[in-house]
């Protein structure tokens, strides 16, 4: 049976929300692999040299070596890994996570030929990544999209007589969080009732901000802060839109959790989300940064509850190919 190692940010203790790491592991774990993890270290150089001793320590244990690959400070973690992993002549997988690295390519152009003309392979969890490497230059690239066990979520038929709002990522600005208060501040004074929940633990202070604002436009809002899968699935019953606000994605699983539970989703139309969603179709996408489109939104589904009803329902159909079930067998090709 095949050894893994898997480097990436493994900080759910720390109360962030569970990164690809945890998830996927668990994931190959159960399909039989040997799968070693790093790192779960606070310190962001403590977690780097934890990284970094990990491949040294499996290095004649590791048949591949995944590494999840963002655009921000994440990226050099993947540079330094995968150097070492050609120094020591293992084979390295990088999984292609972040919805920006199309700007990172441009930016770090000798990094990145490091790093992704050297991997095994590079996987991509969506075609908008896959094709923009593929447009600049870089051909060992493969599209396993993210996954979700879909037997955990069930679907539920929702109406839409009153908008009842739910929003679900880590507060950070690049997801945009303030715009969901201005949505709801918007509906307040067109007199349409609303309410909105947000799902997620702080990532770099905007949930004080986020708060702060919503008292400033005196909007009640309901902040859970970090919430485990099970507890936000069993909220998302409350609720009957989702809004994904952000202003750079890739293949976000919280928003293919909500078309799996027939939330129909209204999300900004960036990076990978139109290779996700079907407008109006299996969603609705908007401009960025503008609370004036997600009204539009809002209302269209408030005033048509067949045609949400129809995007809900073809929304779970879409999502059926993400059930890891089916997923499970691009990642065995991979690792064969």
């Amino acid at each position: 049976m095949k050894n893994l190692l898997y480097i990436g940010n493994q900080l759910s203790n720390k109360g962030k929300n569970k990164a690809s790491i945890e998830i996927l592991s668990k994931l190959l774990k159960a399909e039989g692999f040997i799968v070693k993890t790093s790192s779960s270290k606070s310190n962001k150089l403590l977690r780097m040299f934890d990284m970094m001793y990990s491949v040294l320590k499996f290095k004649n244990k590791a048949d591949f070596v995944l590494i999840d690959t963002y655009s921000t400070l994440n990226f050099y973690y993947a540079y330094f890994v995968s150097q070492l992993c050609r120094l020591l002549k293992l084979k390295y997988i990088p999984i292609l996570h972040g919805g920006n690295l199309p700007v990172r390519l441009k930016q770090s152009p000798k990094l990145s030929r490091a790093i992704f003309n050297n991997a095994y392979k590079n996987v991509a969890p969506s075609e908008y990544i896959q094709s923009n490497f593929k447009d600049l230059g870089y051909h060992n690239i493969v599209c396993i999209p993210n996954s979700i066990e879909l037997n955990y979520y069930p679907f539920k038929k929702r109406s839409i007589d009153k908008v009842r709002l739910l929003w679900v990522r880590s507060f950070s600005k690049i997801y945009n969080p303030i715009l969901a208060i201005k949505l709801l501040k918007s509906l307040k004074d067109l007199e349409i009732e609303a309410e909105l929940c947000m799902v997620g633990p702080d990532s770099d202070g905007s949930m004080d901000t986020v708060m702060n604002y919503a008292k400033e436009l005196d909007v009640d809002v309901t902040f859970t802060g970090k919430l485990s899968k099970q507890e936000w699935i069993e909220i998302s019953k409350k609720y009957n839109i989702f809004i994904n606000t952000t202003n750079f994605d890739n293949m976000p699983v919280s928003v293919i959790e909500a078309m799996a539970l027939g939330l129909p989703v209204i999300s900004t139309n960036v990076g990978g989300m139109p290779f996700l969603i079907d407008n109006d179709v299996t969603g609705i996408l908007v401009e960025p940064d503008s609370e004036k489109a997600f009204v539009i939104a809002v209302k269209k589904l408030l005033n048509s509850p067949e045609a949400s009803n129809t995007i809900a329902i073809n929304a779970r159909e879409k999502i059926e190919q993400f059930d890891w079930n089916v997923i499970r067998n691009q990642w065995n090709k991979v690792l064969e």
